[in-house]
């Protein structure tokens, strides 16, 4: 299934797509959000499939949302892939690096980047997104965490590179400013990915490709990420993991390149759709 959210900013209503139309699934469901996801929504909504005719289709004029309500939390996981590290000049982790950005940073894929008041340094980072099923805590093994994923998505961790190492604080200040993390345009249910670990990832600024990458260069795949989360944290239904970006950030070039009002950034993840964004000032 590819689950989608519809209208506008702060009133999304739920939907599906289904060959290519958005239907429309409000009448059924409030939303993609914990409460759904912790009490077995996805199961209910598998049996909306069966008629699913009967739902309206929604207007093509209408925004896409994020995929999922806002969550509880935004973790992310830093240098995860073994050539964006290379490409940073630092070593391999020896165990995932964990930060959180702010869940108001959710949007939608296509909605603006908005680049900050005294930002010179806004960079472009695609991800592979995660979102939990139920409330995980502890888990007792890495196989375990199969059991844990709601589903995946196309996730934009935008980041201002001064603001996260150059003001004196930890990545968050750098991660958090809004609409910074574009979101969608669809969930995709674990049962639609053949092999998680084997994704093409892409991202071009004004059409020029920056970022060319692989989920199979992940150093700690998704399910050992959930794993690992589980022994620090409760992660919660509707929570998003943000795993990791491929070589070719802004802050990667010689010199380093960054966003500017009216730029135009497109990525795609295999299987999971694209997003496109303008860039815009605060």
């Amino acid at each position: 299934m590819k689950l989608i959210r519809f209208g506008a900013l702060g009133q999304e209503k739920p939907g599906l797509l289904i060959n290519g139309l958005r239907k429309d699934l409000s009448s059924v469901f409030n939303d993609w959000d914990n409460d759904f996801f912790n009490n077995e929504g996805l199961k209910k909504l598998d049996e909306c499939l069966k008629n699913i005719s009967i739902y309206p289709n929604v207007n093509d004029s209408e925004r896409w949302g994020a995929c999922v309500a806002r969550p509880g939390k935004v973790i992310c996981i830093g240098l995860n892939y073994s050539d964006h590290a290379e490409e940073s000049g630092m070593a391999i982790p020896e165990e995932p690096i964990i930060f959180q950005k702010g869940s108001n940073t959710v949007v939608g894929p296509y909605d603006d980047i908005i680049i900050p008041r005294n930002s010179e340094k806004t960079d472009w980072e695609v991800e592979l997104g995660v979102v939990i099923k139920k409330d995980t805590r502890y888990l007792n093994s890495i196989e375990d965490a199969k059991d844990c994923i709601a589903g995946y998505c196309t996730s934009h961790d935008v980041s201002e590179r001064a603001f996260q190492l150059e003001r004196g604080g930890q990545w968050t200040k750098g991660k958090s400013c809004d609409n910074f993390n574009p979101l969608g345009p669809y969930l995709v249910t674990p049962d639609e990915i053949d092999d998680i670990q084997n994704l093409k990832m892409t991202l071009t600024v004004n059409g020029i490709q920056k970022q060319k990458g692989n989920t199979s260069f992940m150093i700690f795949d998704v399910y050992q990420v959930i794993h690992h989360l589980s022994q620090f944290m409760t992660l919660e239904a509707g929570d998003i993991i943000n795993t990791g970006t491929p070589p070719g950030v802004g802050l990667g070039f010689n010199p380093p390149q960054y966003l500017k009002e009216g730029d135009i950034v497109e990525l795609e993840i295999e299987g999971l759709g694209s997003q496109k964004q303008v860039c815009v000032k605060a």
